[in-house]
């Protein structure tokens, strides 16, 4: 362990706080609308009429539905792909609600962010740590030789596909272990892991982000900073849950665990 490690791992966990609780964090979400549940394109206490198509959503408004796009009160058609930036950025809003646009699996939905949510202004801090260095430990990333994509439950109850890189080894409390892993843009790897605290004394599963691995396959593992899902924070996130193999018989008693 470095001698800056828990400091590192104090900030860590302040800017998670931070972050959860912004005025467009994961607390201020109210709401994901899948519009093939609308046929007639009117979506729950949202204005306008939300049509989508293989290549996006088209939505229709007048001037009294009150919605903006791109800052300016909009009124006619327009196109609309999906949304890829932060939330605070929608290009559609409702007053300080933001209407982001996703798509999954072709699948066209708005998700709705509202800063003044019930989530967010019950939010009292996430319980974590303390850091303990017996949670950080090396680990070896194999990966296969192809993406395997699985079909996971998810938090709201369906199946999706979820690309699946290769496997992450490494030794937790006297054993080897091992862990499905995805990839992410940067390189990193993305875990999600339930263990035998899980639905007891944490959220039934979380993530794990391990930085990119060395040109060995060598990264650390730091269940220090194994976060909640985004769905701990509001009901209406899609999280996948763990990979068939990814649940852990071992108490992983360290990083973020619930809402205080």
């Amino acid at each position: 362990m470095t001698t800056d490690a828990p400091d590192a791992w104090k900030q860590w966990h302040e800017e998670r706080v931070e972050s959860v609780s912004a005025p467009y964090g994961p607390l201020a979400l109210t709401a994901t609308h899948w519009i093939e549940d609308y046929p007639d394109g009117r979506l729950p206490d949202i204005p306008g009429k939300w049509v989508a198509d293989p290549d996006g959503v088209v939505l229709t408004a007048a001037e009294g539905d009150g919605l903006t796009v791109a800052g300016r009160p909009f009124a006619g058609e327009t196109r609309l792909a999906a949304d890829s930036g932060p939330e605070a950025a929608a290009r559609v809003a409702l007053g300080e609600k933001r209407l982001v646009v996703l798509v999954r699996e072709g699948v066209w939905g708005v998700r709705v962010y509202d800063p003044a949510s019930a989530a967010r202004r019950a939010f009292r801090g996430i319980e974590a740590g303390p850091y303990d260095p017996r949670w950080s430990v090396p680990g070896r990333f194999t990966p296969y030789d192809s993406t395997r994509t699985v079909r996971l439950g998810n938090a709201d109850g369906r199946e999706r596909g979820f690309d699946l890189a290769g496997e992450l080894v490494f030794p937790l409390a006297g054993r080897e272990r091992t862990l499905k892993v995805a990839r992410r843009a940067d390189g990193g790897l993305w875990a999600v892991f339930a263990d035998a605290t899980s639905g007891d004394t944490s959220f039934r599963f979380r993530f794990l982000f391990p930085a990119a691995p060395d040109a060995e396959g060598r990264v650390t593992v730091d269940f220090n900073r194994a976060q909640l899902p985004p769905c701990a924070f509001a009901a209406h996130f899609i999280c996948p849950l763990p990979a068939p193999g990814n649940t852990l018989d071992v108490a992983v008693e360290a990083g973020e665990r619930r809402l205080s």
